[in-house]
């Protein structure tokens, strides 16, 4: 009688053919260390390099422990995860690793530990970003400290994908089918118990971040559109107040030139007044335009991924 899959190592993978080699022969002693009812779930999300020839190569040599899904193009890491929470047995806990090793397998055993103690959800906080520069390690800090002055679900500062979600809370997301995700929000909205550790993010095993920094902007504008109307509201506020001066200042204008005429002057403060305005408008259109955009995208139905190829673990 084959053993229920109690737990599911998850890691989405792009373009990580240098990584994985030295990635599996870690997650694989994990999961067997676990016990016989852990698995490991690769998702090759669009790779264009020798990835799904590794994947193969793993699932050849234990084909019980081991199972890969393969997108048919890339659709993003977000989607790549859900695709791979999709696929999870019912009743299973998920880890949600990354395939370039900076979230230590090592440490899934102290997350089980602290489930098994009650925990729903049980997510790594970095103390340490090592291998990372100040720059991408600034803007991160700053992200989340933004995200969570506007956002209603408060989402954990200074984590990321890295953690354990138990079975209630991998059912929760699966009814989540949003088209634009951010998947730490999603953790986050789901609630449930949840308790963190921090460990220390170590630097890539092999090869280099397929996160450049416009990727990273665009995921942030991800993150916050999709868990605040703050931008919104701003763009009301900003529209209000600025109505407001300039008609304060058009009643100036009137009543200085009952008062003392008007020499034709004032071009300068014209030209800057239309400047103003017309770029707090265009501001306030683009906001508007990044809801309507989500909208747009949510409304055509558009299956959230496809799967060219399904080779799953022994359940």
């Amino acid at each position: 009688m084959k053993p229920t899959v109690e737990l599911v190592l998850l890691v989405a993978a792009h373009n990580e053919e240098a990584a994985l080699p030295a990635m599996h022969p870690r997650l694989l002693a994990v999961a067997e260390a676990l016990g016989p009812g852990v698995r490991v779930l690769y998702v090759d999300d669009g790779s264009r390099d020798g990835t799904w020839a590794l994947m193969s190569g793993f699932i050849a040599a234990t084909p019980d422990r081991v199972g890969a899904l393969r997108l048919s193009r890339n659709f993003g890491k977000e989607l790549a995860l859900t695709a791979g929470l999709d696929h999870v047995p019912p009743g299973a806990a998920v880890v949600v690793l990354d395939a370039d090793g900076q979230d230590p397998p090592e440490l899934v055993p102290a997350m089980v530990a602290r489930w098994r103690a009650g925990a729903e959800v049980v997510f790594g906080r970095r103390s340490e970003r090592h291998g990372e520069p100040l720059l991408k390690r600034a803007t991160a800090a700053a992200f989340y400290r933004v995200i969570n002055a506007l956002s209603d679900t408060p989402i954990p500062r200074d984590t990321g994908d890295f953690r354990l979600i138990g079975p209630r809370a991998v059912e929760a997301l699966r009814g989540l089918r949003e088209r634009q995700r951010f998947m730490k929000g999603l953790f986050a909205w789901v609630g449930f118990r949840a308790e963190a550790f921090d460990y220390e993010r170590a630097p890539r095993v092999a090869g280099a971040s397929q996160f450049n920094y416009w990727r990273l902007w665009n995921l942030a504008i991800e993150g916050i559109t999709g868990f605040s109307t703050v931008p919104l509201r701003v763009a009301t506020y900003v529209g209000l107040f600025s109505a407001l001066g300039a008609f304060a200042f058009g009643v100036w204008i009137i009543l200085r030139t009952l008062m003392w005429g008007d020499p034709v002057a004032g071009w300068p403060s014209l030209m800057v007044v239309i400047a103003l305005l017309g770029g707090l408008q265009l501001m306030a259109l683009g906001i508007i335009g990044e809801y309507l955009g989500r909208l747009y995208l949510e409304a055509k139905q558009r299956p959230l991924y496809i799967i060219d190829e399904a080779r799953l673990p022994a359940a």
